[in-house]
């Protein structure tokens, strides 16, 4: 087989396609099974691809790490996230002649490759940072504009069970005033996936300079990362110029649940009799199982 040569960011059905060639003959029976319909490869289990290319289990291992993968779970993850770029301002891979299957189950692949992704991504020494300031915060305000007003406003669904006062703005004038009035032991989340929204930029600075602590919740290389006192990086494969916002924003849901998990276990087992008595409030509203 060739060198195991391919790089992890590269599109892995491109690498497949130019590297037929070079294949032996039964990992090329592997390689074509994946080109004849990558979404079903997808979703395939190691033996149902082993049987479709007509080849072993063993030999779709070694096809898969002569790709760059740990295994064939990592592949099938890769191969989801480099499933051809299509019509845009839709989503990324979605094209005009899909059914309504092959474009519900793209942006199924997608996301999770998507998540997957952040996952790895993710700084656990950061989520811990960020923990500990929204437990010591005496109130707490999530921001976010656009695409991200809805993280915010699922962050203060979440957070207000923690006996902390906690709102969530998607008005750049009122996170202006908030941001305006804030002082030190506040605290102001700001969610944005690009980072490169300016009033976001200028909201961060006028919080930092009246003492809050600022989290930013976006992309670690961008001005708004570079204002705030403590950076949640997040990516995702998605050109949100282009595309509507889609994974980018199930990831920061995601992470807003990890938030909202690790001040839930800091808080310690005595908290969570609080826990309790809020959500058994809601048995009176709800018809009973049968």
């Amino acid at each position: 087989m060739a060198a195991n040569h391919a790089h992890r960011d590269d599109n892995l059905l491109e690498d497949i396609q130019s590297r037929l060639d070079s294949l032996n003959k039964s990992e090329r029976k592997v390689a074509e099974a994946i080109l004849r319909d990558p979404s079903a490869a997808t979703r395939y289990s190691i033996a149902a691809l082993a049987r479709a290319a007509d080849v072993s289990e063993p030999t779709v291992n070694r096809f898969c790490r002569g790709f760059s993968a740990t295994g064939f779970p990592d592949f099938k993850i890769r191969l989801a996230q480099s499933i051809a770029t299509g019509t845009p301002y839709v989503g990324q891979n979605v094209e005009p002649d899909d059914t309504v299957a092959e474009f519900a189950d793209k942006i199924m692949l997608s996301t999770i490759a998507s998540l997957d992704k952040a996952r790895q991504s993710l700084d656990p020494k950061a989520l811990g940072t960020v923990i500990d300031y929204l437990i010591q915060a005496k109130q707490i305000n999530f921001f976010g504009m656009g695409g991200s007003a809805s993280v915010a406003l699922d962050a203060q669904h979440k957070f207000f069970r923690f006996n902390i006062p906690v709102t969530s703005y998607d008005d750049a004038l009122m996170q202006r005033m908030v941001a305006a009035g804030a002082q030190v032991g506040d605290v102001i989340v700001l969610i944005s996936y690009t980072g490169r929204t300016k009033e976001a930029v200028e909201i961060a600075k006028v919080a930092r300079a009246n003492g809050a602590t600022v989290i930013g919740i976006t992309n670690p290389e961008s001005p708004l990362a570079e204002c705030c006192t403590a950076v949640l990086g997040v990516t995702a494969p998605e050109d949100t110029e282009v595309y509507m916002p889609m994974s980018s924003r199930i990831i920061h849901l995601t992470v807003i649940d990890i938030l909202a998990t690790g001040v839930t276990l800091k808080r310690g087992k005595d908290f969570l009799s609080h826990l309790k008595k809020i959500k058994e409030s809601l048995k009176a509203t709800r018809y009973p199982l049968e």
